[in-house]
This record gives structure tokens, sequence and C-alpha cells, in this order.
């Protein structure tokens, strides 16, 4: 493996934690509430912004590293999650009933794949497929956690 495909894998997988051999996809949900925390201190926009071009990036990431590593959706690849999560939780207050729903509601529809989320996985492939599965996720995860915060009066 040359430094180029070295870094193509340290990037999928958040800094190796995919190559943790437990849980590797929670483990990149966890990493991704950094990311998070950062999003939740910069202008909404600019929040907004960040993340479409982390996605982007996501995506060509996973891609490299799914043909380095020969296997499709290598749950060593965890950008799709750490991009999921931040979908997720954008736009809402970084406070801990904030963190532990928007992780558990994340990590369910991840795991579950309800409809359109497992429609996406099944449709799109490479980088495109790894990544925007979990985009879905977050998507809805958001609005979840939108509708209990209107409901509850949480936030």
């Amino acid at each position: 493996m040359d430094i180029k495909e070295k870094v193509v894998i340290f990037l999928a997988t958040g800094l190796y934690v995919g190559n943790i051999p437990k849980a590797p996809g929670t483990l990149g949900t966890i990493e991704g509430l950094l990311f998070c925390f950062f999003l939740s201190r910069i202008d909404l926009l600019w929040a907004v912004i960040f993340t479409a071009f982390f996605i982007i990036f996501s995506i060509w990431v996973a891609d490299k590293a799914e043909r380095i590593l020969k296997t499709k959706d290598s749950s060593s690849i965890i950008i799709d999650e750490i991009a999921g999560i931040m979908i997720t939780l954008i736009g809402l207050p970084f406070n801990i009933i904030s963190l532990i729903l928007g992780f558990f509601v994340f990590r369910f529809l991840d795991i579950l794949k309800p409809f359109p989320i497992r429609l996406i996985e099944r449709r799109l492939s490479g980088g495109v497929g790894i990544v925007m599965d979990d985009v879905a996720a977050g998507i809805l995860g958001n609005c979840i956690l939108r509708a209990i915060a209107f409901k509850s009066g949480l936030y």
C-alpha cells in the first residue's frame, strides 16, 4: 500500500477507529460527536456548508477505500457514520439530551435501515452507497429528534 492509499484508509476508518474489532459503527458515531461539537459552535449556515462538503469528501474517501480494501462496504469504513451523526444533530442544541437521543436514534436507524434507507443502500454502490444510507438515516433521525422536541418541549 502506497502513502496515498494509507491516507485514504486512515481517513475512511476515522483515524483507524474503524479497525477496532468490536462495534466499529458505534465507535464511529461516537467519534462523529466531536464533529457535532465543532458544528454546534459555528453559524448554522457554515455548519450546513461544512457538512455538505464533508459528505462529498466522505463519498470520495469511502469509494477509494472500498477499492483499496477490495471489500464491499467494509465495516472498518466509518466515515459514513461520522457524516450520518453530523446530519442527525445539525441545527439542534448541543446538550446531553440531544447527544443521547441523537446517538440512539441514529444507531437504531443505521442498524435497522427502515424504508427508504435500505432501498438507498441496495440501489447505490461504491462510496455513494456507503455514505448516502447514513445520510438518509441522519436526515430521518434529525426529523425524529425535531418531532420529539416539538411534542415534549425538550428544547
